[in-house]
C-alpha cells in the first residue's frame, strides 16, 4: 500500500498557495493612463506576458535605430525653407557615425572646411539643429519648434541668423558655431539619447555668449520635446521665455532659473473661452 499523509483531525486539508493573479491590480493598471513607462505589465509564470516582451524588444530596436539613423539634411533644409527660414549645412569633425559614437570630442568641434560657410552675424540669435543621438527626433520635431520660435523673435526685433544644420553634432558644437557667427546667444536643437519609452525626444540647449570651452553649467536645457512628452508648442513658448530672461540677466545656466508661470492647458482654454 502506498504511503499517504493523513491530515490531523479538526484541521482543514492543506492546499498549495494560489499563484498571484497574472493581471496587475487595478490601482497599478490605472497608472498606465498617465505614463508610457513600463509599469503594470502583468506576468506569465515568472516572466512577462508575450505582448509586453515583444513591445520591449520593439522599443529596444527603435532606440538602436534612432542612434544609428542618418539625418536627411536635404529634407530637413527643405522643410525649414518651407516655413520661410534660410539655413546652411555643416559637419562636425566626426567623419561618420561610428567615429561620432566613439569620439564625443570630435562631435563638439566644427569641421574646419565648413567654417567658411558661416557668415558672421554679430549680435544675432543663432539656432543650430544637430542630429545628436536621435536624428529621428530632429526630423519629427525640430521644424515645429523653429516655426514658432523664429517668427516670434523676429517680431520682437531680434536678428536671427540662418539656421545651421549640423551633422554628427554634440551640444557643444553650438559653442563653436556661435563663436564663429559672433552670435549673442545660441539655441541647439538636438536629438536626445533614446530611451526604451521614447526614441524621438528632442532637447534644446540655450547658451548666452557662446564660445568654445563653455560648460554645461552655463546652459539651460528643455528636454523630452515630443507629442507624448513636452509638446513642441509649449516647448517653444518655454524657449521664448528663457530667451527673454536671458537677455535681461545677460546669462544662462545655473544663474537663470525657470520661473515661468505654469498654466495647465484646460485652464488656459477656459480663460480664452471666457474672454
Amino acid at each position: 500500500m502506498a504511503n499517504r499523509t493523513e491530515h490531523p483531525p479538526g484541521l482543514p486539508p492543506a492546499h498549495p498557495p494560489a499563484d498571484p493573479p497574472a493581471q496587475p491590480p487595478a490601482l497599478w493598471a490605472d497608472l498606465r493612463r498617465f505614463t508610457s513607462a513600463r509599469v503594470a505589465l502583468g506576468r506569465a509564470g515568472n516572466g512577462l506576458p508575450t505582448g509586453a516582451h515583444l513591445a520591449f524588444q520593439a522599443a529596444h530596436a527603435a532606440a538602436r535605430d534612432a542612434v544609428h539613423a542618418a539625418l536627411d539634411v536635404a529634407a530637413l533644409r527643405d522643410a525649414i525653407a518651407s516655413i520661410g527660414i534660410d539655413s546652411v549645412a555643416v559637419r562636425s569633425e566626426a567623419a561618420d557615425r561610428h567615429t561620432y559614437l566613439l569620439r564625443p570630442d570630435l562631435g563638439r568641434r566644427l569641421h574646419e572646411a565648413d567654417r567658411s560657410k558661416l557668415t558672421p552675424q554679430p549680435g544675432a540669435f543663432a539656432f543650430v539643429v544637430c542630429d545628436g543621438l536621435s536624428a529621428t527626433a530632429v526630423a519629427r520635431h525640430a521644424v515645429a519648434v523653429l516655426a514658432l520660435a523664429v517668427p516670434a523673435l523676429r517680431a520682437q526685433g531680434l536678428a536671427v541668423a540662418p539656421v545651421v544644420v549640423a551633422e554628427q553634432g554634440r551640444v557643444a558644437l553650438g559653442d563653436d558655431i556661435g563663436e564663429a557667427l559672433g552670435a549673442e546667444a545660441v539655441a541647439v536643437l538636438i536629438g536626445e539619447r533614446p530611451g526604451l519609452s521614447a526614441a524621438d525626444s528632442l532637447g534644446i540647449y540655450l547658451t548666452w555668449q557662446p564660445r568654445r570651452g563653455r560648460s554645461d553649467a552655463e546652459r539651460n536645457c528643455i528636454s523630452n520635446i515630443r507629442p507624448e512628452g513636452f509638446a513642441p508648442e509649449p516647448a517653444a513658448d518655454k524657449l521664448l521665455w528663457l530667451i527673454g530672461a536671458m537677455r535681461r540677466l545677460r546669462l544662462t545656466g545655473i544663474g537663470l532659473k525657470d520661473e515661468q508661470t505654469v498654466m495647465l492647458p484646460d485652464i488656459a482654454q477656459d480663460r480664452r473661452t471666457a474672454t
